[in-house]
């Protein structure tokens, strides 16, 4: 999370929106007991291609995203991203943009094993 702060910080920046999304417990009313993300070898060429239509459509100062594959934990970050902008508003907005076209364009998918014994692959998360 530091890292992606660091990465759209700017003295120009007057605002600057961080999304964070954890690992939960529950998926559905299911405990989820593990969590592993598999992505495909064109999701970073994708995130980027993403990134760049965020900052053409919007006011930014500066863009950062990650995802996290392999195998996590409840509580555990998976994906971290932040937008930074001369206002807050444009920052809010940009960032929502990002962490919405990510979960819908970028070939990343969510394996989960709930407590219960079953398991659960998501798609493009």
């Amino acid at each position: 999370m530091d890292e992606a702060y660091a990465a759209v910080a700017d003295p120009g920046a007057g605002g600057i929106a961080v999304f964070v999304g954890a690992v939960r417990d529950h998926d559905h009313a299911r405990a989820v007991s593990a969590l592993s993300y598999s992505a495909h070898p064109t999701a970073e060429r994708r995130l980027r291609a993403i990134m760049e239509k965020v900052a053409a459509d919007h006011p930014v100062i500066g863009l950062a995203a990650v995802h996290r594959v392999g195998d996590l934990r409840v509580g555990d970050l998976a994906v971290v991203v932040a937008a930074s902008s001369a206002h807050r508003a444009d920052a809010f907005d940009a960032c929502r943009r990002l962490i919405d076209d990510l979960k819908e364009h970028v070939p990343i998918w969510k394996h989960q094993t709930f407590a219960d014994g079953g398991d659960e692959w998501v798609g493009i998360c």
